[in-house]
């Protein structure tokens, strides 16, 4: 698409979410107040008031699928539905507000962190919590990260969890485009299969690698969390910024539960948790030890 088309588009959407009735679907305000109420109770997801574009572009897709006309109706529907049905489309309207950009070692200087946690835990179980793990590059990373400072029989198991399901399904697979971004080619080489035929272009994380994840949907706003263990280690990064100030305490306090004494937790580079001194102590850049 061409730069002015593009401009041309925001634009247009734009007008529709502020309500311009000539955009395919009818979307005024009251729905984008509908929206932002909903996916705070689903997800904890707080949107700003620039966001109506966004949530046009994504639900769009949604109402052409289930056959409704107008953002409104969709929306009543949505509210009203029961059963699995109900369930299914819930997961839907949460998948396609959630957003998801990540890479393999991303904020490279935490696994540098993490190595040297790691080796200082040798020889005894380790276990990690993914959280927001989205299409797998982070806890794969963090795999990868384990093997090479404690080699391909290490006691580690990695929790790899996030609410948005497409997301998951793809990370299972554990296939990427042979040109990701982050990997070294000696990572590359150590780490994953090339494809062939067919499949060139591509690669999949060897199993040595992918025996040490576990991907599981979890949403950080259910009411109980059955997680199963404790944790020496949390990477919880760029998670708490869709959340409100009341939102991020809830949940990092729950997230305090689930952690070892002095366990680590790595949070993102917009983020900052000083005011949870009670629970937590800054250890390095983007980095708590749990009190």
């Amino acid at each position: 698409m061409h730069a002015a088309s593009s401009v041309a588009r925001v634009s247009e959407l734009a007008a529709t979410a502020a309500g311009d009735v000539n955009g395919e679907f009818s979307f005024d305000a009251r729905d984008f107040e509908r929206v932002r109420s909903l996916i705070y109770a689903r997800a904890g997801i707080s949107l700003h008031a620039g966001k109506q574009a966004m949530v046009y572009s994504r639900l769009s897709r949604r109402l052409r699928e289930t056959g409704h006309r107008s953002f409104g109706a969709y929306l009543q529907w949505l509210d009203a539905a029961t059963g699995a049905a109900a369930g299914d489309e819930w997961q839907e309207f949460v998948n396609c507000l959630t957003t998801n950009l990540t890479s393999f070692y991303r904020e490279a200087h935490h696994f540098e962190v993490l190595d040297e946690a790691l080796k200082a835990r040798a020889g005894k179980p380790i276990r990690i919590w993914c959280n927001a793990a989205s299409t797998g590059e982070e806890p794969y990373t963090l795999a990868m990260t384990a093997i090479e400072a404690l080699g391909p029989q290490a006691d580690v198991k990695i929790m790899a969890s996030d609410i948005d399901t497409k997301v998951l399904a793809t990370a299972a697979r554990g296939v990427y485009p042979a040109d990701a971004r982050g990997l070294s080619p000696e990572r590359q080489r150590r780490h994953f299969l090339r494809g062939t035929g067919d499949n060139g272009g591509f690669m999949r994380i060897k199993p040595e690698v992918a025996r040490l994840v576990e991907f599981r949907a979890h949403n950080l706003m259910d009411q109980r969390w059955s997680l199963g263990e404790s944790y020496d280690i949390v990477f919880c990064r760029n998670v708490m910024i869709y959340f409100d100030a009341e939102t991020q305490r809830r949940v990092l306090t729950r997230i305090h539960e689930t952690m070892k004494h002095q366990g680590l937790l790595f949070i993102g580079h917009s983020e900052n948790f000083t005011d949870m001194k009670d629970q937590f102590r800054l250890r390095g850049k983007t980095v708590y030890e749990r009190l």
